[in-house]
């Protein structure tokens, strides 16, 4: 089972999503083809209602302990309630360019 797939299974299974977006963003980093070490999560549950961002971001790193272990070097989180989730229309922000590695500017 491929990364994406075990934290796809994780965080719904702890979670009981009533809306899970995962996308693979590292090809948009500086890592070799394939690889899957930058996510970007979308994470709507019921069970974030009253949970501050920080205590929402918490467990969904807990839920993915192991996956951060073994070399999923980024999560771009967004953890909404529904209500959150309906209010935003249903839509997350788009990730920002990378600027690390060999795609930072050289110009300095």
């Amino acid at each position: 089972m491929n990364t994406e797939s075990r934290i796809k299974e994780k965080l719904q299974s702890a979670f009981q999503p009533l809306h899970l977006e995962i996308t693979n963003e590292s090809h948009m980093h500086n890592v070799p083809p394939g690889s899957e070490s930058h996510f970007k999560v979308v994470l709507v549950s019921s069970q974030f209602e009253g949970e501050r961002l920080i205590g929402r971001h918490r467990a969904v790193n807990k839920a993915l302990v192991e996956e951060l272990q073994a070399g999923v070097h980024a999560l771009a989180l967004h953890p909404l309630t529904p209500e959150e989730w309906f209010s935003k229309g249903g839509t997350s922000p788009d990730s920002p360019e990378c600027l690390g590695g060999s795609k930072a500017s050289s110009d300095s």
